[in-house]
């Protein structure tokens, strides 16, 4: 479920896979920030790299399905922001992205442990001194509520977990927590989701 192909399918399957709005999330942490070289980590669709561009960042956005990359494109033009957007069809499983960015952010991006430790490594890696590390993900607690992700309860994350990937000297650790927020279950039903949220900002 991780490789090119698999989400190449997923995103053939239909024609929009996601919302088309921003992660909220990345809004509330990402709006009291500097613009400057933001790095979107499985970007999907768009609408991350669509808000930053609009904000004034210079955004470059990866994802590893030439599908998605197609449709980000679309939605980054038809809002006017695609000279700001650089696309690039990369697996951060496997490359080491580019160094010096202000702010990088992966939203839900969950792997294995092991796959999960190296990629959040290499993201780390990727952020400029004095930069943000903004990473969000499904909380272990949604495990008793949300049945939907009892298939994969090793993919959760705790900002915890993430935080202790980032040498102690370097970093400063602005958030780490797991955020309520309103969500419905598989048949409708009105749920507190959590979210893991971690802000890190790298030391100039």
């Amino acid at each position: 479920m991780f490789t090119e192909d698999a989400w190449e399918e997923r995103y053939r399957g239909r024609d929009a896979i996601w919302s088309g709005r921003p992660n909220p999330v990345l809004v509330a942490e990402a709006s009291g920030l500097a613009p400057g070289r933001a790095l979107d980590v499985g970007c999907g669709e768009g609408a991350d790299a669509v808000w930053l561009a609009k904000q004034g960042w210079e955004v470059t956005a990866v994802d590893i399905s030439t599908v998605a990359l197609g449709r980000a494109a679309g939605h980054a033009a038809a809002a006017g922001v695609g000279e700001r957007i650089t696309f690039r069809h990369t697996d951060l499983q496997q490359e080491q992205p580019d160094q010096g960015y202000d702010l990088v952010s992966a939203q839900f991006m969950h792997l294995p442990p092991e796959p999960r430790r190296a990629l959040y490594t290499r993201l780390a890696s990727a952020v400029a001194p004095g930069g943000t590390l903004l990473v969000v993900g499904h909380h272990p607690l949604d495990l008793a509520t949300f049945v939907g992700r009892m298939h994969f309860p090793d993919m959760l994350f705790t900002a915890e977990e993430i935080a202790a990937l980032l040498p102690s000297d370097g970093w400063k650790i602005v958030t780490a927590e797991a955020r309520p927020r309103q969500g419905a279950d598989p048949e409708g039903r009105e749920i507190t989701i959590h979210d893991a949220v971690l802000v890190a900002q790298r030391h100039p």
